[in-house]
């Protein structure tokens, strides 16, 4: 008979800061965020689970009046502000050559690596997939480290891109603002879908 693992239950507190009490902030205080902070939310999003532990989320993390100079005016107007006012902006970015990594991230399979280079489309398929996985992970870890994250979708892609990876490799997949709540910086919380359209049994 094997022994069973019985995994601790996160408590309803700690469900709250990561879930149910989080919420997306729209305003940001003044307060910086420390680099240790930063390394924080790193350190956490790196243990998301990704197909064969590929890893292909980087992240790039604007903080200096200069960087933001050049990400502000390639977000949508009616994210610039924000964007603007964030102690720190994280460009979560997906690197296209991924399969590089795998000889060292999954040795037990170091042949995949030519698998994935000789199919394109197999290679951003499995590799937006996990990326995805991982930038979720990355707003639940800012949530765990004390701080407010701000994702957004309104942005010129193809001029951040540009910009911040000129070399072609990697390539913008959210653009998230970090820092602690400023004034007002929610909005009034929106309904949820109901479970019984959202979830089904087989």
């Amino acid at each position: 008979m094997t022994d069973t693992i019985t995994l601790e239950k996160l408590d309803e507190r700690g469900r709250q800061i990561v879930f149910t009490g989080a919420r997306t902030s729209n305003t940001f205080a003044d307060t910086p965020v420390s680099d240790e902070e930063l390394r924080d939310i790193w350190e956490l999003t790196r243990f998301t689970p990704t197909m064969a532990n590929t890893q292909p989320m980087r992240v790039v993390f604007v903080r200096t009046q200069a960087g933001k100079d050049r990400l502000v005016p390639l977000m949508a107007e009616g994210n610039q502000a924000k964007t603007a006012a964030a102690p720190v902006t994280a460009i979560i970015a997906y690197d296209k050559l991924w399969h590089e990594q795998i000889p060292t991230v999954f040795p037990i399979r170091p042949e995949m690596k030519d698998y994935f280079a000789a199919d394109e489309a197999a290679r951003h398929g499995a590799g937006n997939f996990s990326a995805a996985l991982q930038a979720g992970a990355f707003i639940l870890a800012v949530r765990a480290a004390g701080l407010a994250a701000g994702p957004m979708a309104g942005y010129d892609k193809d001029a951040i891109d540009k910009e911040f990876f000129p070399e072609g490799e990697w390539t913008t997949l959210m653009v998230v603002n970090i820092g602690h709540p400023g004034e007002n910086p929610w909005f009034d919380r929106l309904p949820r879908v109901p479970v019984e359209q959202a979830v089904a049994w087989a």
